[in-house]
């Protein structure tokens, strides 16, 4: 079913949500000074969002990729 007619199945998004919430709290618990305005992610301003994360955390964007790729 795909009630919000963005043509993903509910249970998909639910889980994909549910997985990116998990990862914002281990962000938050890695780079303590991490708000929950730093972790929304706005579609084609990634590497505006990755320059915002470099400056609060002190680490590179490879870095910091790395680190979600790992925990996602």
């Amino acid at each position: 079913m795909d009630l919000n007619q963005n043509n993903v199945d509910d249970q998909s998004e639910l889980r994909a949500r549910g997985n990116w919430n998990e990862v914002k709290g281990k962000a938050k618990q890695q780079w303590g000074n991490l708000t929950d305005d730093d972790l929304n992610y706005s579609e084609g301003k990634q590497d505006e969002w990755f320059g915002q994360l470099q400056q609060k955390t002190g680490h590179t964007v490879a870095e910091i990729k790395d680190w979600f790729h790992r925990n996602f």
